[in-house]
């Protein structure tokens, strides 16, 4: 059985808190583990490191503020983030970056709070993981400041268009790719292009509990997207790509363990 690493579960907080072991199991049942919980505030990411230390190495997360929250962002926030990312089982600073489709923090309050994550990365020589929604040149300016310094830079769930895809790799982002490339009515752009990413660039992700793969077949009773549904995303891309699907999921998986400094279960290729 291929392994597998969710880079992307939205766990604190979210229905899946209340089925930690059961999540946990059912997904290695289907060789996905570990699991990366997401941090997008700072209690929040607080709560998943103690996950984190109560499933070691079932579970590691980041740290970090996601533009939604980024209006809670104050002169001692990166002091306390700083403090949080040393912590056991922290593997990225994140979710950070910019969301300009819902603006659910001003602009500006957006952009100080991922600067100050950027270069809170740099300093502690850390990877980053990041969200970008709608302000791909914002996004792009900013961040080509700080990619040179930076250890790894992923940018989860991109759901962008060629422009942006060039230009991302360009900059030598690592890309997480969803089950929005199971959904027939939004994921056809996406599609089309994820057979352009790079091999050594791609990782894969539930986003879990949201962006259920629509075309699943049975059709999951609950609407709720779980990580053990990640080896159906993962079939679907490598199709997408012309590759081979064991070949694809292994890329993958050393992707996600040399840019989050884990242990494979076999030799890189």
């Amino acid at each position: 059985m291929p392994s597998y690493i969710d880079i992307a579960v939205n766990l604190v907080g979210s229905p899946l808190e209340k089925e930690c072991d059961t999540l946990i199991n059912d997904a290695a049942a289907q060789g996905v583990s570990p699991l990366i919980v997401i941090g997008s505030n700072l209690p929040e990411s607080e709560q998943a490191i103690d996950f984190a230390a109560r499933y070691p190495k079932a579970l590691y997360t980041t740290a970090g503020v996601h533009p939604h929250h980024a209006s809670e962002w104050e002169v001692s926030s990166a002091k306390q983030l700083r403090q949080l990312a040393r912590q056991t089982g922290v593997v990225a600073i994140g979710e950070c970056g910019l969301d300009y489709n819902r603006d659910f923090s001003p602009r500006p309050k957006q952009r100080e709070a991922f600067e100050a994550q950027l270069a809170l990365a740099v300093e502690l020589e850390m990877p980053v993981l990041m969200h970008e929604r709608d302000a791909h040149d914002d996004f792009a300016s900013i961040l080509q400041s700080y990619r040179p310094q930076l250890k790894g830079a992923l940018l989860h769930c991109f759901t962008g268009n060629r422009a942006s895809l060039e230009r991302y790799i360009e900059l030598d982002l690592h890309l997480g790719i969803t089950g929005w490339v199971c959904d027939e009515r939004r994921g056809q752009e996406l599609a089309e292009l994820v057979a352009d990413i790079p091999a050594q660039r791609i990782m894969i992700e539930t986003d879990s509990p949201y962006l259920l793969p629509r075309s699943m077949r049975p059709k999951p009773k609950s609407s709720k997207n779980k990580p053990q549904y990640l080896p159906y995303i993962s079939q679907t891309i490598a199709a997408l790509r012309g590759e081979n699907a064991n070949a694809f999921a292994r890329q993958a998986y050393l992707n996600s363990c040399e840019f989050f400094g884990l242990e494979a279960d076999y030799e890189p290729i």
